[in-house]
C-alpha cells in the first residue's frame, strides 16, 4: 500500500540545513540543493571541478549520496568555447567521481562566468538524514578539511602563490566530501553535520548551534589550517567575505583568544568546498577521529558543544 504521509517537506530553509528533504511515497527521502559561483582560479577545468564539488557537498553534509545533477552555467560572449567545454568537463569529472548522473542543465548569457549544479540525492528513510540541528551538550566537534581557502584564493589572485601552492589549493577545494561522509556514517554517532562554505567555520558553526539549541566551543589553535593561511592572514590578505562574515556574526561569536588573532580571523574566512563539521557523541569521537585520520590526515577535533550561552560560538 502506498504511504499516506508522502509529499511532506521534512527539511526546508528554516533551520539553515544544507539541502531540503522531501518524503517520497516509498518511504525514501529526496534531498535537493543548488549552488553556483564565479571562478576563483584561472584554470577552467579546475574551476568546473571545484564548483561541482562544492555543490555535491551539500548532499554529503546530509549524510547521503548524490544521484542526479544538472548544470547551471553563465557564459560571457567573450569566453572562448574551449573554456566553456573545459568548465563543463571539470564538473562532469566530479559528478562521475561522486557516482551520480549528469543530465543536462541550463545555460544563459552573463557578464561574468558562473558555474555550479543542482543536485538530487536520496536517503532510505528520514532517520538516515543528518541535520544541521541535533548537536547535544558534550558532543565532540570534528572538522574534516583545513580552512583558509578564501585567504589563499585571494593571495592567488594577487600573484602571491607559486605553482605548487596553487595546485595544492585546487586539490583541496576539488576534493569531494564523499570519503568523509562514508567514514563518519560507518562509525556512527553523528548527531549533527554541516559543510563549511561561504559563511566560514564561524558562520556555519553558529547555524548549527542555533538549530541545536547549544553553544559551540572552538579551540582556535586546534583548527587545521591550509599551508600559509595564517601567514597571509596576518599580512592582511583577506577576501571581502571574511570582513562581511565577521560583521554579521559580531553579536553571535565571542572571541576570547587574543594571542591567536590570525587564527581567530580565519574562523570567518569564506570557504569554497570546505570540509564537514561533525557533532559526534563523546563515546564515538575517538573512533571517529581515528577512522577519519586514516583517510583524511587533516581531520581534527576542534572543540565541543555545550550549554547554550549568550554567544552561539565561543572561540577559546
Amino acid at each position: 500500500m502506498p504511504r499516506t504521509d508522502c509529499g511532506a517537506l521534512l527539511v526546508g530553509y528554516e533551520s539553515c540545513d544544507d539541502a531540503c528533504a522531501y518524503r517520497l511515497a516509498d518511504g525514501r527521502v529526496m534531498l535537493q540543493t543548488v549552488d553556483f559561483f564565479p571562478p576563483m582560479v584561472d584554470d577552467p577545468f579546475a574551476f568546473g571541478q571545484i564548483a561541482a564539488a562544492n555543490a555535491l557537498s551539500d548532499i554529503y553534509a546530509m549524510g547521503a549520496h548524490p544521484s542526479l545533477a544538472m548544470n547551471l552555467l553563465c557564459v560571457p560572449e567573450t569566453l572562448p568555447p574551449q573554456a566553456v567545454r573545459a568548465i563543463l568537463a571539470g564538473g562532469t569529472d566530479k559528478v562521475q567521481q561522486a557516482g551520480a548522473v549528469l543530465a543536462g542543465g541550463h545555460t544563459i548569457r552573463d557578464s561574468e562566468p558562473k558555474y555550479g549544479l543542482c543536485v538530487t540525492g536520496f536517503a532510505e528513510e528520514e532517520t538516515h538524514i543528518w541535520h544541521n540541528g541535533g548537536a547535544q551538550e558534550g558532543d565532540v566537534l570534528i572538522l574534516t578539511k583545513p580552512i583558509g581557502s578564501g585567504v589563499l584564493s585571494t593571495a592567488h589572485r594577487r600573484g602571491m602563490l607559486d605553482q605548487a601552492q596553487v595546485r595544492a589549493l585546487i586539490e583541496q577545494m576539488a576534493m569531494l566530501n564523499r570519503t568523509a561522509c562514508d567514514t563518519a556514517r560507518a562509525v556512527g554517532g553523528v548527531h549533527a553535520c554541516t559543510d563549511v562554505t561561504g559563511f566560514g567555520l564561524a558562520g556555519h558553526g553558529c547555524e548549527m548551534a542555533r538549530a541545536s539549541g547549544v553553544s559551540l566551543h572552538i579551540a582556535v589553535k586546534d583548527v587545521p589550517l591550509m599551508p600559509r593561511a595564517k601567514e597571509l592572514c596576518a599580512q592582511g590578505v583577506l577576501p571581502g567575505g571574511a570582513t562581511r562574515n565577521r560583521e554579521y556574526l559580531a553579536d553571535k561569536v565571542r572571541l576570547q583568544c587574543p594571542d591567536a588573532q590570525a587564527q581567530q580571523t580565519l574562523l570567518f574566512d569564506p570557504q569554497t568546498s570546505g570540509g564537514l563539521l561533525l557533532s559526534v557523541s563523546e563515546n564515538k569521537a575517538q573512533a571517529m577521529l581515528r577512522a577519519l585520520s586514516d583517510v583524511l590526515p587533516c581531520a581534527a577535533v576542534i572543540g565541543c558543544a555545550g550549554k547554550k550561552q549568550d554567544a552561539a560560538l565561543i572561540a577559546e
